[in-house]
């Protein structure tokens, strides 16, 4: 083999490297716009989380805020409403996993349901869990079911005073989001 005929392999081979190269960037330039539209949306981001003044909860009632395009059941619950709850043994519940994405795989106990509040007791005071029935997704109404707690009138949910499902046709308890106390009075949602 003389020494032209390598150079020539040097030179094919450099024409293999550039098309190579200049098909790959052309690839990247065509598929990142594809690939970052799928991206969240500035006003999706600004909402991913969220924060909820709650000073004006009184002890057995809700509010309800949208997160995210569904709502969310923030609720202050009574003594009688905690012990109630806690009440319960596990053993007669459909769904045994606690459903708490702030703590993850766990019994469904009232403790493991519930916020702890900004001073890192778990009172059992508060409930934040999502408000959508688990069953079709329809939104369940609050104070209402043969439990207390929430009432899906679509299909016949009914969920307890710790939004546990008791009865009907929903496989799972109400999901509790990602959510903390920032302050005394305020839950940061997401």
């Amino acid at each position: 083999m003389s020494h032209a005929e390598d150079q020539t392999g040097t030179r094919r081979d450099f024409l293999y490297y550039a098309t190579a190269g200049a098909g790959v960037v052309t690839t990247g330039a065509a598929v990142w716009p594809l690939v970052n539209q799928m991206n969240p949306s500035a006003d999706v981001q600004a909402l991913s989380s969220i924060r909820v003044a709650v000073d004006s909860v009184a002890p057995g009632t809700q509010i309800t805020v949208k997160w995210l395009g569904k709502p969310v059941f923030i609720r202050r619950r009574t003594e009688e409403e905690i012990a109630e709850a806690r009440a319960v043994d596990l053993s007669e519940l459909p769904d045994g996993d606690a459903r708490n994405n702030n703590i993850g795989a766990a019994p469904a106990t009232d403790e493991n349901r519930s916020l702890t509040t900004f001073d890192g007791e778990n009172t059992g005071e508060w409930l934040v869990q999502m408000g959508v029935c688990t069953h079709l997704g329809c939104v369940p109404l609050g104070d209402a079911g043969d439990f207390g707690g929430w009432f899906c009138p679509c299909h016949g949910s009914h969920y307890d005073t710790s939004g546990r499902i008791r009865r009907g046709p929903a496989p799972e308890n109400l999901p509790v989001p990602v959510a903390e106390f920032v302050d005394a009075d305020t839950i940061k949602l997401g």
